[in-house]
């Protein structure tokens, strides 16, 4: 009885404090609503009006790859054994499943992902909120930048505005969508995760499962929680705005279902993608089949020495092919490459990040080292013959 008299005592004490003419505006009970309802509107903020505005545009995607692994006889390439044996291989395709986000950018269907998460795919579902499930066509695809084009038929389809992803702050608020371990398929919602922007234009390139190189380059980095099945699905602002694609994690945490958050995730700015979603568009590919005719050797200190070097910096020239866009542009075995269209190379991933995402055509300003002095020379990225490229 004293117990229930005590609550009725403190819940009129409470009520006659909150309806007090002097009560913060905050929380006194506005004319015709209730305490409840004021503690519901201050539970809305600027991140739940975000995840209100995007999830149902966030799509969970399901794929089937055709995988080749080509199997050759060890003793192929033994000089001994080849006179005995004919040369044999053989090529063994198999499935791969697998599970990724994106988000439409179109009322007419058009879904953003990554390369690497639908763009060798032979058949590709894709989920809504809602529960339809829709096959979705790859227009085009590019492994370098990994970002691929993925087309639905739909009309007045919900779809995310994409922001400037120049105007991004370090700092701000990130909240990161996507499917992460597959989680979409149990009740067709993304997964939300929300940190700050903890760096951009952080430059790096990294293998694919093939051994092909892909250049990510000025990208976003978040503490948000991205984790496998992340990849493909939108990084946006507190506004709602899509400033990146959700890419890549460095994790220490791993099993056989992939990787988890340790909160340092990368995006690929969303103006970076948008140039490259224009030429998948028109071309559905980008011509990265080049190559320049030069075998290169990154600069140790004994060579540094040898060349009488201020620094370990550089990439040494070692070897040009005859009539190879190395060979037109005037570059010469012992040239050191200290700068490519302006910005310094210092090692190999410098000259990975300006060559590799190179199209075929393109010009590039090489500026070199030749016996201590400076000249700048331009090379045309020419079709590789035969497909190879080096």
């Amino acid at each position: 009885m004293l117990t229930r008299t005590i609550k009725n005592v403190v819940s009129a004490i409470a009520m006659a404090l909150l309806s007090h003419p002097l009560a913060l505006p905050e929380l006194r009970a506005m004319p015709g609503t209730s305490v409840s309802d004021d503690i519901s509107q201050g539970r809305q903020n600027a991140i739940t009006r975000a995840v209100a505005k995007c999830s149902s545009a966030v799509v969970g995607i399901n794929v089937t790859e055709i995988r080749e692994q080509v199997y050759r006889d060890p003793f192929a390439d033994d000089p001994f054994f080849q006179q005995f044996l004919r040369r044999r291989e053989y090529v063994q395709r198999y499935k791969v499943h697998g599970v990724g986000s994106g988000f439409i950018i179109s009322k007419d269907g058009f879904v953003l992902t990554n390369d690497h998460v639908a763009g060798k795919a032979s058949k590709v579902v894709i989920t809504m909120t809602d529960g339809k499930k829709f096959d979705a066509k790859v227009v085009g695809s590019d492994a370098v930048s990994d970002v691929a084009l993925l087309k639905i038929d739909g009309a007045n389809l919900p779809y995310l505005e994409l922001a400037n992803s120049e105007d991004v702050i370090v700092g701000e608020w990130t909240i990161a969508f996507g499917n992460p371990f597959g989680l979409f398929d149990y009740n067709a919602k993304p997964t939300v995760t929300v940190g700050v922007v903890s760096n951009t234009g952080v430059n790096f390139t990294q293998p694919d499962y093939s051994g092909e190189e892909r250049v990510y380059k000025g990208m976003i980095q978040t503490d948000a929680a991205i984790s496998s099945g992340n990849s493909g699905g939108p990084l946006v602002n507190a506004v709602g705005e899509v400033i990146g694609i959700n890419t890549v994690i460095y994790s220490t945490a791993q099993s056989a279902s992939g990787a988890g958050s340790i909160g340092i995730g990368f995006a690929i700015p969303i103006n970076r993608v948008n140039s490259i979603v224009k030429r998948l568009k028109e071309d559905g590919k980008i011509d990265r089949n080049f190559w320049t005719g030069m075998r290169l050797q990154e600069i140790t200190q004994e060579i540094a020495e040898y060349y009488d070097l201020k620094q370990a910096e550089g990439i040494l020239v070692t070897r040009i092919a005859g009539n190879s866009p190395a060979d037109k542009a005037g570059l010469e075995p012992g040239d050191i490459i200290i700068a490519i269209n302006g910005e310094q190379v210092v090692n190999n991933n410098d000259l990975n990040l300006a060559i590799l995402d190179g199209v075929v055509g393109q010009k590039i300003t090489m500026t070199i080292l030749r016996n201590k002095e400076t000249m700048k020379l331009t090379m045309t990225l020419e079709k590789a013959p035969g497909g190879m490229r080096d």
